[in-house]
């Protein structure tokens, strides 16, 4: 086959904290195909996304701008049809774009007329596979749920435990959505052997409710007491913001349900158990994907990006699900990239953005970056021409969801290396301080303490920076005058 561009397999899940993989440390879960990926491509130990909301984190590392600059800072509002994606620019390029899964860079809620299909900028996709999620809200207008009916004859269904409420059985491995989005993937790979492809693959998993296939969270049973408890201190809720104080007696102000307050450790266990047995079920749809790359010859030339949206609390701190916290395992997320025989395998401790991404990829495809985009490539880090490529990394939370009302939720966050300071704009004078290197599991709040005065100032001067650096780079200028 002739020299060509390469392929990007480009591989986002939903509300996948960072420390779900082996590769990241964790010694319960089951993901020999991302470790594999991890050790033969490039592991970044420090992604951070830019919210910890599904459709701003979206919006931000699909065009390369700030959630505020793109305009998708919130849940349920349209991005603007004058954004560009990079999916686009790859299409305007040669290649042939698809997805599977979901997207959510516009109101997806039934309620708000999404009933058959997201509504579409030009996005770039030639094939767009959609399924938001597995509510059964959607019925045979989610084209899982077609594949479904009209493969197995099923619709989908859980079955409860008697050993918690808060958990479920879901589909099997192969009938799960993360299975079908693999295989939509899997049959794109295999017709587009003669062009360079662009595909995503944006599993729902491991996004609540927590309902993972059955084969997967039985071995989790089996040893459910060695699963560590969440990583929280009793009342520690009262010295941090008034939302964490409101869902930790349920989580988005009520209205999900999962109050940590009422669950017992074999609850939090469970949840714990079933999270990480869809994260494995990822593992294993991955590893599908790769088979067919090998299969047509296409692994080398194929560049696989792998990383989710945001994290998920999963207990930590007295909370589950998300919402305006910015805890790591809130904002912090796996992100591996691999190219072989151009990735060098290496782990990078640095900072890095998802914000980054857009403009990485058409660095390494050989394109120039978009006018528009306000991440910074990391090419240079892989090149090691760079050995740190941002200062700081930032994070927002600007009414991202509907539910906090008393105060309205509006915060945002700046990490360094050593310090990460989260301010509340609510008007209430709370935020949050946490010295990393003595508190890395963020428990211990410095915010209001007199001895911690200078270093809340420096890095509110850079908090502000990073809010200057937010203005939109459009129009560009023509001129010096």
């Amino acid at each position: 086959m002739e020299n060509k561009k390469p392929n990007i397999l480009w591989i986002c899940t939903d509300q996948q904290r960072f420390d779900t993989l082996g590769c990241y440390g964790n010694k319960f879960v089951n993901t020999p195909v991302l470790d594999k990926i991890a050790e033969e491509g490039a592991l970044f130990e420090t992604a951070i996304s830019q919210s910890p909301v599904c459709s701003p984190s979206r919006g931000c590392f699909l065009t390369g701008r700030y959630p505020n600059t793109c305009r998708t800072r919130q849940n349920g509002a349209d991005i603007p049809d004058t954004e560009v994606l990079v999916t686009k620019l790859f299409h305007e390029n040669g290649y042939r774009c698809g997805l599977s899964g979901k997207l959510h860079i516009r109101a997806c809620n039934p309620k708000s007329g999404c009933t058959e299909i997201e509504s579409r900028i030009d996005d770039g996709y030639d094939e767009f596979h959609w399924s938001h999620d597995t509510a059964p809200v959607w019925g045979l207008h989610n084209e899982y749920y077609h594949w479904l009916d009209s493969k197995f004859g099923k619709t989908y269904t859980t079955d409860t435990l008697k050993e918690s409420k808060w958990v479920e059985y879901g589909m099997p491995e192969e009938q799960s959505q993360s299975y079908w989005c693999a295989e939509k993937a899997i049959d794109f790979i295999k017709q587009n052997q003669d062009r360079p492809w662009l595909f995503s693959v944006n599993m729902y998993d491991p996004h609540h409710p927590f309902d993972p296939p059955k084969e997967l969270f039985d071995t989790y049973l089996k040893n459910l007491e060695n699963l560590p408890l969440p990583n929280y201190t009793e009342g520690e809720e009262k010295t941090k913001t008034i939302w964490q104080q409101q869902d930790n007696t349920g989580a988005y102000n009520h209205h999900a349900g999962y109050p940590f307050s009422e669950m017992n450790e074999k609850d939090h266990r469970m949840l714990k158990a079933a999270y990480y047995a869809m994260c494995d079920n990822i593992d294993i749809q991955v590893g599908r994907m790769l088979e067919a790359l090998k299969e047509t010859d296409q692994y080398d030339n194929t560049i696989i990006v792998f990383h989710s949206d945001h994290g998920e609390m999963l207990g930590d701190h007295g909370v589950y699900l998300k919402g305006p916290f910015f805890y790591d395992c809130c904002i912090r997320v796996p992100l591996i990239i691999s190219w072989p025989g151009h990735i060098k395998p290496a782990r990078y401790p640095q900072l890095v953005e998802l914000m980054d991404i857009p403009q990485t990829l058409l660095e390494l495809c050989g394109y120039e970056r978009y006018e528009g985009m306000q991440g910074a490539s990391i090419v240079p880090l892989l090149e090691g021409k760079k050995e740190v490529l941002h200062k700081n990394a930032y994070s927002d939370y600007m009414n991202a969801m509907p539910w906090h009302r008393n105060p309205i939720a509006y915060a945002s966050m700046v990490r360094t290396e050593d310090w990460k300071l989260i301010v509340s704009h609510a008007g209430n004078g709370e935020g949050e301080l946490y010295d990393l290197k003595e508190d890395s599991a963020e428990q211990h709040n410095l915010f209001h303490l007199p001895a911690y005065r200078d270093i809340k100032l420096e890095l509110y001067a850079q908090l502000l920076d990073r809010w200057a650096q937010q203005i939109d780079p459009f129009p560009v200028r023509k001129a010096d005058w």
